[in-house]
C-alpha cells in the first residue's frame, strides 16, 4: 500500500471541515484513507459530510414536531367576536362598528386563517375547515366595512336592500355553523356549546337585518358575547397543561365522545 504525507496547508476543499492536525497522512492503493492523528477515515465519507444538511443524501430527513394551532385560532376568533358583539349589543352606546376592522383583518381574519392552514399540515380536517372558514368570514366582514371595497355603496341609498343582503350573508354562515354543530356532537360540552351559541348568534343577527328590529340585533350581540367567552375557554383548555399552570381544565365529554391523548 502506498503512504504519503501532506502538510495542513495543502488540504483539498472536501477535507477543510476536519479537525486541525499537525499533518495529514493518506493510505491505500489510491490514497482512499485519511489518517488524522490516531483516527482513520475514508476520503469518501469526509467528502459526503462536506456541505452538512444542504446535502440531501448525507443529511438525515428532518423531523418536526408541530404545535397545536387550535388555541391560537380559537383565541383570535373569541377576541374578534367579543369586540363585534359588544358593538351589536350597543354597549356603552357604541353604534359604529369600524373599530372591529383591524381585529377582523389581522387577528380574527389573517391569524385565524393561518391557524387553519396549520391544521391542514397536521391532517385535521375539521380544524382546517372551521378555522379557515371563520378566518375568511372575518376578512370578508372587514371588507364590507372598508369603504374602498365599495360594497355598501353599491346599494346606493337603498338601505333595505343592503340590510337584506347582509341578512343573507349572515344566514349563510348560520347554515354552515349548524353543520359544524352536528359534527361536534361527540366532542366535549364546551366545544359543542361554542358552535351552538355561534349558530344562535348568526341566526339572531340575520333576523335583526331582515326585520330591522334593533332589539333582535342586540340580542344577537349578547349571545355573541357568550360565544366569545366559550371561545376563550376552549382556547385556554387547549393551551393550559400541567407544565405551565396549576389551573388545568378537565373536559366534560358528550355521549359517545372519546378523549384523545397526544
Amino acid at each position: 500500500m502506498g503512504n504519503s504525507t501532506e502538510t495542513e496547508g495543502s488540504k483539498s476543499p472536501g477535507e477543510s471541515q476536519v479537525p486541525q492536525a499537525a499533518s495529514i497522512a493518506y493510505e491505500g492503493d489510491s490514497n482512499e484513507y485519511v489518517i488524522l492523528g490516531n483516527a482513520k477515515y475514508k476520503r469518501s465519507e469526509l467528502m459526503e459530510a462536506f456541505g452538512g444538511a444542504l446535502n440531501p443524501e448525507a443529511s438525515p430527513y428532518p423531523v418536526h414536531k408541530f404545535a397545536n394551532p387550535a388555541p391560537l385560532g380559537l383565541a383570535a376568533f373569541a377576541f374578534t367576536t367579543f369586540v363585534l358583539s359588544l358593538y351589536n349589543a350597543q354597549a356603552m352606546g357604541i353604534t359604529v362598528p369600524n373599530v372591529v376592522v383591524s381585529a377582523a383583518t389581522f387577528y380574527g381574519g389573517a391569524m385565524q386563517f393561518m391557524a387553519g392552514v396549520w391544521e391542514l399540515a397536521l391532517g385535521n380536517t375539521f380544524g382546517a375547515t372551521a378555522l379557515c372558514s371563520y378566518g375568511s368570514f372575518w376578512l370578508s366582514y372587514a371588507a364590507i366595512l372598508i369603504k374602498s371595497f365599495n360594497i355598501g355603496s353599491g346599494y346606493g341609498d337603498d338601505k333595505d336592500m343592503l340590510a337584506n343582503a347582509t341578512g343573507f350573508f349572515l344566514l349563510s354562515w348560520a347554515i354552515f355553523t349548524l353543520l359544524l354543530v352536528l359534527v361536534t356532537m361527540k366532542s366535549t360540552v364546551a366545544f359543542c356549546s361554542l358552535f351552538f351559541f355561534l349558530f344562535l348568534t348568526f341566526v339572531l343577527l340575520a333576523a335583526g337585518e331582515f326585520s330591522g328590529k334593533v332589539g333582535v340585533t342586540r340580542a344577537g350581540g349578547v349571545v355573541g358575547v357568550i360565544t366569545a367567552v366559550l371561545g376563550w375557554y376552549n382556547a385556554y383548555a387547549g393551551a393550559a397543561d400541567r407544565n405551565n399552570t396549576y389551573l388545568t381544565v378537565k373536559p366534560i365529554l358528550l355521549p359517545g365522545a372519546k378523549l384523545q391523548h397526544t
